[in-house]
């Protein structure tokens, strides 16, 4: 078992090592801040599976997202629709398949709107409403629409190629490469998404070798703690910027969550990019610290000097925006009063436990 860095000179030989440990492992997770290589790191692993027209590797990362593209109708400005590359083997079969009906329960988990692909023009028209001779109004998605909507098409191909047999539109599929799915989704949502995800592939019939790399701290957590058995990776770059490096991480990943959680928290206060759902991660750290230090609740973290009226105001903040304020594609930014009690609070706590300053370079 390796218990050491790893160091790699190029992508490539990480590509590599990462095929040769999933000869003997089905799972592979993971973690790296963005602009280390991950998205590059996916397409190096496709490649490898590839020989001649033969592929091996379905994969979800910013180059399957370039597969759909909008055509905005710029002369009478009301059809707006998203094309799909119809070049792609990404979407074989795709009448036959009947994937609306496919794809519409998964979407429904995430978003309100409702589609229909056109397969004889090969693009996906979105709509809320119908107008009165019963025809879809068409819409143009939000950006964060438009991405769950590719995430939830996604997951209905790995699905496919998951129960495919021999012969079958997805039976050339060996492995499955994921690479960040969850950029637009606040981490309520992304507790949900990594949930299904998991219960997606434990559920397969057909042994395929999943790889999945993420940024986002509690998507990460959570897949570690589904995926109990995965070999777990931090990748990164060598000293200098020469090679990559990964390093094995092992045991309860609890420990990972709270201090890069911690981490995030205190960048968000710094940069004065907060939002309603940070809130919801600081009571959720400061609970489990309470439950650890045999306190009855997370209020004993909020500090204040002889102000009882201040104290029970700032716990009210906390319970109330950490349950309020959500939004599943466009997180609500704090107001400015919101954003300098969330920095006290944070602050305060900070300075209760002597946490490593190093963490947060």
């Amino acid at each position: 078992m390796e218990n050491k860095l790893v160091i790699f000179q190029d992508l490539s030989e990480v590509a590599d090592h990462l095929r040769e440990k999933l000869e003997d492992k089905k799972y592979v997770l993971l973690f790296a801040y963005n602009g280390t290589g991950k998205t590059r790191l996916s397409m190096e692993f496709k490649e490898k599976g590839k020989i001649g027209d033969e592929r091996d590797t379905l994969y979800f990362n910013a180059f399957t997202e370039d597969l759909f593209y909008w055509d905005n109708d710029l002369e009478s400005d009301s059809k707006r629709v998203l094309r799909l590359n119809r070049d792609s083997r990404f979407f074989e079969g795709l009448q036959e398949l009947e994937m609306e009906n496919r794809i519409s329960p998964i979407l429904s988990r995430y978003a309100d709107f409702k589609f229909f692909i056109d397969y004889a023009k090969w693009e996906v028209i979105f709509y809320r409403d119908i107008d009165s001779e019963g025809d879809p109004i068409h819409i143009k998605v939000s950006r964060g629409e438009e991405n769950i909507f590719i995430w939830c098409f996604f997951l209905v191909v790995a699905r496919l190629a998951l129960d495919s047999e021999e012969g079958s539109v997805y039976s050339w599929v060996k492995f499955i490469y994921i690479d960040d799915p969850i950029s637009s989704l606040d981490d309520n949502n992304a507790v949900a998404v990594a949930h299904h995800l998991a219960q997606l592939f434990k559920t397969s019939r057909k042994d395929i070798k999943v790889t999945l790399s993420s940024h986002h701290t509690l998507f990460f957590n959570v897949m570690c703690n589904e995926w109990g058995n995965a070999v777990k990776y931090f990748l990164g770059k060598n000293e200098g910027g020469n090679g990559y490096t990964l390093k094995p991480m092992y045991g309860d990943t609890a420990r990972f969550y709270h201090v890069a959680m911690l981490r995030d928290l205190k960048k968000a206060a710094d940069s004065g990019e907060l939002y309603t759902y940070h809130f919801n991660i600081l009571r959720n750290l400061m609970e489990k610290t309470a439950t650890f230090h045999g306190y009855t609740d997370f209020s004993h973290f909020i500090s204040v000097e002889n102000d009882d009226d201040e104290k029970t105001l700032l716990t009210r903040l906390v319970q109330v925006l950490n349950h309020g304020g959500y939004s599943l594609l466009e997180p609500i930014e704090m107001i400015p009063e919101n954003k300098s009690h969330f920095r006290k609070i944070l602050n305060d706590f900070l300075k209760t436990y002597s946490f490593n300053q190093g963490i947060f370079s």
